[in-house]
């Protein structure tokens, strides 16, 4: 995981414990003009979300930022949480004070005690003067707070172009900002301001993070998850509801198709052409999921494929699978090493689970030797003589069961085996 915040000074403390109110900056989308507005209240409207679990918490917009007043709710609760919202670049826990002088400095004082600096420490006050009728300016305000502040703490020493420990003030009519700390957001552009995007979610760990990267860009995501009953068990449906779970800290809410994959699936076996089975298969996730795009709204699909990683990932593979479908088919992944994957997937929160030994449809029916370069003129001859194909594609549009997942919540999909007094009848 990354770090929480980003330290002025190795050693010293947190200025988070302290805060009287959270400090919100926006990313990289503020460039984006006339848009801006429109993200903006995106962004504002997912944070009013992310908080509601905390009803003391008020907010409050301007211009590039958003504050969190706490009124006594966790500081470090809620930074965790609002971090991981798209479009928010930055941060600051904040204390505050009276726009007094003499408040300001004992404020000033009392954060310096909290976040204790270690000898050595090069420092500055960067005061800014937004009441224009507070009676000193930003400059004097400088000299003003950094001289007592530095004969109470002689160990540290003063920079004042490329300081350590960098003391924020902002003097506001009625009420001061102080702040040093900054906490990394995700960044990235506001949910959903992008549009929506089916995306193929497998219990493995790629298309988690697929899900992720599409997330920070502004896609919403729905997710499509296929699964093969008796032959993979609740467990690996159950895991795959517990992703999309993690990836609801990130979006609020996640809409979660779960499709019923056996009868197409099982289609493909006994055809005599077991090296296409696994590109028979993903063309045929293909046609479901954009059929579910159509009914809800989406423009495009997402996978999780990263060019040579398995056979139905080399270019001559992705191209004839990415034929079944007329959406674009976008690949998040696609020239990332394995490597920085797993990298990414253990800073999201979505590794430990991937990694869990529960088998998904994917894994499944795997021939010794899938082809790696498959014959599209064979591919569709073989998809228009196999009996009863499109009506098994509709049958699992139609048994598709979907569920919105919330990160507080304990949404469940439902038993795949019925229980009947008492007892579990096996699907057989």
């Amino acid at each position: 995981m990354r770090e929480n915040r980003t330290e002025a000074a190795e050693g010293r403390g947190s200025s988070i414990e302290y805060a009287d109110m959270l400090l919100l900056r926006f990313g990289e989308f503020t460039l984006k003009g006339k848009n801006r507005n429109r993200f903006e209240k995106t962004v504002l409207r997912h944070v009013k979300e992310m908080v509601k679990p905390y009803p003391k918490a008020v907010l409050s917009k301007e211009f590039g930022r958003i504050y969190v007043t706490l009124n006594g709710e966790p500081a470090g609760e809620l930074a965790e949480a609002l971090r991981n919202v798209f479009g928010i670049a930055s941060i600051s826990p904040v204390k505050v004070s009276r726009s007094e002088f003499d408040d300001i400095l004992a404020a000033s004082r009392r954060f310096l005690e909290i976040i204790a600096p270690p000898q050595g420490t090069t420092f500055k006050v960067n005061a800014r003067r937004v009441w224009k009728d507070f009676p000193h300016g930003s400059i004097e305000m400088n000299k003003l707070i950094s001289t007592p502040l530095l004969q109470g703490y002689p160990g540290l020493l003063v920079d004042v172009k490329s300081p350590e420990l960098e003391l924020k003030l902002e003097i506001r009519e009625g009420s001061t900002y102080i702040f040093c700390d900054q906490i990394e957001g995700v960044g990235g552009f506001p949910l959903g301001t992008n549009g929506k995007a089916m995306l193929l979610l497998s219990g493995g760990i790629d298309s988690p993070v697929a899900a992720w990267s599409s997330m920070r860009r502004g896609l919403e995501v729905e997710c499509v998850h296929f699964y093969s009953y008796p032959y993979t068990s609740e467990l690996a449906r159950q895991k795959v509801v517990d992703l999309a779970r993690v990836l609801s800290r990130y979006a609020g809410v996640i809409k979660l198709h779960l499709v019923p994959f056996t009868e197409v699936q099982t289609s493909f076996t006994g055809i005599g052409q077991d090296n296409l089975i696994i590109t028979l298969m993903r063309r045929a996730m293909l046609r479901i999921t954009t059929r579910l795009a159509e009914r809800e709204g989406a423009l495009a699909v997402v996978t999780g494929d990263s060019l040579g990683q398995v056979a139905s990932q080399t270019l001559s593979s992705m191209n004839v699978i990415g034929r079944a479908t007329a959406l674009p088919l976008l690949r998040p992944l696609v020239m990332m090493d394995k490597s920085e994957i797993v990298e990414l997937s253990q800073r999201i929160g979505t590794y430990d689970l991937s990694i869990l030994p529960y088998e998904d449809c994917c894994t499944l029916f795997v021939p010794k030797s899938p082809t790696t370069n498959p014959n599209l003129r064979i591919i569709e001859k073989i998809e228009a003589t196999l009996p009863g194909y499109s009506a098994r594609l509709d049958e699992a549009v139609t048994g598709t069961e979907t569920i919105t997942i919330t990160p507080y919540g304990d949404e469940k999909p439902q038993d795949l085996v019925p229980a009947q007094s008492g007892l579990q009848e096996e699907w057989f």
